[in-house]
């Protein structure tokens, strides 16, 4: 959703346990899916006693213990799904390097299965989709273990302007792991937060604006929000068709990329994956090159995306400068000159295509449905007010339903704007004129307290690098880059369409040399002792 980087983690009705380092061991720690796969292979461990280990953390973690709320609901499936794929692995058939490994999918991406799909809103509970949505069918095509659904931000974050991000009305608030009364962020803070827990090998999650990226700079994770259209929307709950997209959001980038390439896929049904620029099938393990950065030219975007954040400025330029070191060219300046030009108008597109796109979605789920159009769902919120409404509205629904169709003037006109503006004028200009690689910008600041009374609020930037990226639809990708007081903070990556082998190549030769991530220590509070 628009921006989201946000705050933190809390439902009124929360006990805040005390940590206990029994709650925090845990054996499969920070493994990444390359481990998970050579512990099946040697007969270590089975797809069954890593989906088995997975589910105990989250009753130890999740449901008890420091209690993040962010997983919704486990697949109750899940273990006769691991012993299918132990079985073909017996046989000697291995589908690949996702192969009986646990993932998490975020509650807006339909599964067809024993689970829920309900953005997170008590409207579409009970609802089981007519199939499961396409990259879904390509990760169990993969051999991936979907262990459940993660907590979010109701309806992706687009229902009030004063909301919490990572609560739902469905789930509650979700917590930061590395201090809990601090905010997971954006849309995706479920996913976020698991992942950075060691609940799941990896998560997926979506992203409008900033929903991917945000969580993820904000629980120590890698997130890649990939170009428009190279993974399919189909069976995933709607914001806006010119800028949603699914990512994958993990501890490595290597793990990152293997869950990228096991989605991405045409698809007949979502007209963007089917574009002529749209490159062949890659192969992302070839970008993992410990060297990547060697002669690489990066250009740093300074207006705007720094500034905002003292901690989030300072970690950068030391990202900046091992990026020198690794033999990254550094071109500093190099500004988007169109940076701020179309905020009001990528609100304006979000809330027309939020209406007809939501409608499409529900008359996909059929007459099962209860709510099948945006006035439904208002309805359905005003009828449930104690349940649905306990701390914040749905201004942004009563805005959006008042739009006209997509054919309305004022809405054709800001899309073909806000493109110009953020592709041929803004990132395309800078990395042509300066001939780069890459653009390079802190992701978002440290991670703020989570606040029911007055929902969101941020040291972040309303001009982030997920603005540009998420209008213009190219590819952003966020690496650990540091600390403050304890709270993780990323280091973006961007640059034209397509360009996710680029990025994934400067992204993972900076996690090499740097290796800033940390697990969580499901601290009370950020740690004011230290920087």
């Amino acid at each position: 959703m628009r921006k989201i980087i946000a705050l933190a983690a809390l439902c009124a009705a929360a006990v805040v346990r005390a940590q206990t380092p029994a709650a925090t061991r845990f054996d499969l720690d920070e493994l990444t899916i390359a481990d998970l796969q050579q512990r099946m292979q040697n007969g270590q461990e089975t797809a069954r006693s890593i989906a088995q280990k997975y589910l105990a953390r989250i009753d130890a973690i999740d449901r008890n213990g420091p209690t993040l709320r962010s997983v919704l609901e486990v697949n109750p499936d899940a273990l006769a799904i691991a012993d299918s794929l132990d079985a073909e692995r017996k046989s000697g058939r291995v589908r690949g390097p996702l192969h009986g490994t646990p993932i998490l999918l975020k509650d807006n991406i339909a599964t067809a299965d024993k689970m829920m799909t309900t953005a997170g809103s008590l409207a579409l509970a009970g609802v089981t989709p007519p199939s499961d949505a396409f990259i879904v069918a390509r990760l169990r095509e993969a051999g991936a273990v979907i262990l459940g659904k993660t907590n979010l931000s109701e309806w992706a974050n687009f229902r009030s302007t004063h909301s919490s991000s990572g609560w739902s009305g469905r789930g509650g608030q979700t917590r930061n792991p590395y201090a809990l009364d601090r905010n997971p962020s954006g849309s995706s803070s479920g996913s976020g937060a698991a992942v950075a827990a060691n609940l799941a090998a990896a998560a997926v999650g979506t992203e409008t604006d900033g929903s991917i990226v945000s969580p993820s700079t904000s629980n120590g994770l890698v997130g890649i929000k990939p170009t428009l259209g190279l993974l399919s929307r189909t069976g995933i709950v709607p914001i806006a068709h010119s800028q949603d997209t699914a990512g994958p959001m993990a501890r490595t980038v290597a793990d990152a990329a293997a869950l990228l390439a096991a989605m991405a896929a045409a698809d007949s049904a979502d007209a963007a994956t089917r574009s002529t620029r749209r490159p062949a099938a890659a192969d992302y393990t070839r970008s993992l090159v410990a060297s990547g950065l060697s002669g690489a030219r990066l250009g740093v975007v300074r207006n705007k995306l720094f500034g905002y954040s003292v901690a989030a400025d300072r970690i950068a330029e030391a990202a900046i400068a091992d990026m020198k070191k690794q033999g990254a060219v550094i071109v500093d300046p190099a500004n988007i000159t169109t940076l701020g030009s179309f905020g009001d108008t990528e609100f304006e597109v979000l809330l027309y295509e939020f209406k007809a796109d939501l409608a499409k979605y529900v008359t996909w789920l059929g007459p099962a449905s209860p709510v099948h159009s945006l006035k439904d769902v208002i309805g359905f919120n005003d009828a449930h007010r104690d349940q649905e409404m306990p701390y914040f509205g749905q201004e942004i629904m009563t805005m959006a339903e008042k739009k006209g169709p997509l054919t309305t003037p004022a809405y054709v006109a800001a899309l073909a704007k806000n493109r110009r503006q953020a592709r041929q004028l803004g990132i395309d200009a800078v990395m042509t004129k300066f001939k780069l690689d890459a653009l390079v910008a802190p992701t978002g600041a440290p991670a703020s307290l989570t606040d029911l009374v007055n929902g969101d609020s941020s040291l972040a930037n309303s001009d982030a690098p997920s603005t540009v990226t998420s209008v213009a639809g190219y590819p952003h990708i966020t690496v650990p880059a540091g600390y403050e007081r304890g709270l993780p903070v990323g280091i973006s990556f961007f640059g034209r369409a397509w360009s996710e082998p680029t990025l994934i190549r400067i992204a993972y030769a900076y996690e090499q040399a740097t290796k800033h991530r940390k697990p969580p220590s499901f601290a009370q509070t950020a740690d004011l002792t230290r920087q």
